[in-house]
């Protein structure tokens, strides 16, 4: 019974860090290829939405757009993206940020370096918590176990 004190805390930190890999990856393939200065002109080929949750959780809604642009060099892309705006409608003409070695890595986003370090900072401040705090909970929990286990069991 003990172990689950420790194996479900172990499994969120687990879930947590390999969410702040995420998160630190995202921001940086969208840094690259805001810094890469090659921009091209993309056609917005279809926009969809997803939802997720229903029942007794709330719904969600996720707005995609698949894009597709010419690289400088020749070479036709094809890239979906997440989170656009809802403003971008299907044969619209965008301007696409991409990294000269990976153009996939493109994005529609205007730049924007201070709300993207902002949102991501307050991403992993938030996973830090987390798992600071799933830390604490082990350590109080082993605590209360170690003190528990001096006393005579009747």
């Amino acid at each position: 019974m003990e172990t689950l004190f420790y194996i479900v805390p172990a499994l969120m930190i687990a879930v947590a860090s390999c969410a702040v890999v995420v998160v630190i990856r995202r921001s940086v393939r969208v840094s690259r290829a805001w810094n890469s200065g090659l921009t091209a002109e993309a056609r917005c080929l279809r926009t969809y939405t997803t939802t997720s949750g229903g029942g007794d959780s709330s719904v969600r809604t996720t707005l995609h757009h698949v894009y597709e642009f010419t690289t400088r060099e020749g070479r036709g892309v094809r890239f979906e993206e997440h989170g656009g705006p809802g403003t971008i409608l299907e044969g619209d003409i965008v301007t696409v940020h991409y990294p000269a070695d990976r153009p996939e890595h493109a994005t529609a986003r205007p730049p924007a370096q201070g709300k993207l370090v902002a949102g991501t900072g307050c991403l992993l401040a938030f996973l830090g918590t987390f798992i600071l705090f799933a830390v604490g909970f082990m350590a109080v929990a082993h605590a209360m176990f170690s003190v528990a286990g001096d006393f005579p069991q009747p």
